[in-house]
């Protein structure tokens, strides 16, 4: 079993590692809190247990540039510290910048550090990897920290307007592609002091705005699903934004055409294929407890009584929607929240599912864990 310990765990890329690196049971995540850096027994005991260390931890943004520099380079030198007060050798994995090309602060300590781990490592005959990450955007960044995409996304749910200061072109990397380049860093161990990851897309600000702007159109006012191809940029962008969206917008009701026949409800509208089925529940049965990395995923409760329960896979917080077949309404799966419907009315609960892919075995992006 591989022990990692992830400094900076709970920020946007940490936490999106640390959850990945769970699934894997041949993984164990040593834990850490930022104030192991100022704490030398809990920083050196992290230490001495690591196979692997991914050193995360850092200051993106601050009202000073010398806090953004002395942060980053006090972190590192923290690390660099424990490592020789232990006599510790493992595997060092440190997240920079293509912002050191350029002339800022942040890129110009982002360097420091990594030339220091580099030092440290040849000295003390280690394996050393300096990672060089382009821009990175995904679902839970933080708006105005982590990328322009969370603050356009935030932005726009919230009914406010972007601002676009220069329409360059921007190099990008998905989340979960940036992830999958780290573990397999860790599964297979290089020495690279200037290990450059390749972005997956470029794309200018204004393009990425505009289809944004096309997301709250359709999605948020409309209630339907735009055209995004599986693994595509689309996709991603759209499960970016979709993070945003308040849990209060759910669940969605429908527009019921009622005449002497009966009732129509159109279910589901969207500009991409995928794969609709039903489900029947008996009285007090739950489906589900699993999440998707990936997937869009759309619930329709057309009879009976159920609750929809979902949590963030690394929150406590559960959050529930009451649905009722007799005004017929639908709740959409956001990624990386766990989710599981109950019938809890006293008839069959009929239920109708959309998801934007066919279910495949083979790479079903359905993982198990109770709400």
């Amino acid at each position: 079993m591989k022990k990692i310990g992830i400094t900076g765990v709970n920020g946007f890329v940490g936490q999106h590692l640390f959850n990945t690196l769970l699934r894997d049971k041949n993984n164990s995540i040593i834990p850490f809190r930022r104030d192991f850096f100022e704490n030398e027994l809990k920083m050196d005991d992290f230490v001495e247990n690591c196979d692997v260390i991914v050193h995360l931890a850092g200051l993106n943004r601050s009202n000073s540039e010398e806090d953004i520099y002395n942060t980053n380079i006090s972190l590192t030198k923290a690390l660099i510290s424990s490592l020789d007060r232990t006599n510790s050798k493992p595997h060092i994995i440190f997240a920079s910048s293509t912002q050191e090309y350029l002339n800022n602060v942040y890129g110009e300590s982002k360097k420091i550090c990594r030339l220091n781990l580099k030092d440290w490592s040849q000295l003390n005959n280690s394996i050393f990897t300096g990672l060089i990450v382009p821009n990175v955007f995904g679902p839970f960044g933080i708006p105005f920290y982590n990328s322009f995409i969370s603050t356009f996304s935030y932005q726009l749910i919230n009914n406010d307007k972007p601002e676009i200061k220069s329409d360059s072109e921007v190099n990008l990397i998905y989340i979960d592609e940036l992830i999958s380049e780290i573990t397999d860093v860790i599964n297979h161990p290089v020495t690279d002091e200037f290990y450059k990851i390749k972005h997956t897309s470029s794309r200018k600000v204004t393009e990425v705005l505009n289809l944004l702007k096309s997301f709250k159109d359709e999605y948020i006012d409309n209630g339907q699903i735009p055209q995004v191809k599986l693994n595509s940029f689309e996709l991603n962008l759209f499960n970016t934004f979709r993070s945003y969206i308040s849990k209060k917008t759910f669940p969605r009701n429908y527009t019921q055409h009622i005449d002497d026949r009966g009732s129509f409800v159109e279910i589901m509208r969207a500009g991409t294929a995928g794969q609709s089925s039903y489900s029947t529940t008996l009285p007090g049965v739950t489906r589900g407890n699993h999440y998707h990395t990936r997937k869009i995923e759309r619930f329709a409760v057309i009879s009976g009584l159920a609750s929809i329960k979902l949590r963030k896979i690394d929150s406590d917080e559960i959050i529930e929607y009451i649905l009722d077949g007799k005004s017929p309404s639908y709740v959409d799966m956001p990624v990386w929240y766990t989710h599981n419907i109950t019938n809890i009315g006293n008839t069959e609960l009929i239920t109708l599912f959309w998801i934007n892919e066919p279910y495949n075995s083979e790479d079903s992006d359905t993982f198990f864990i109770k709400v």
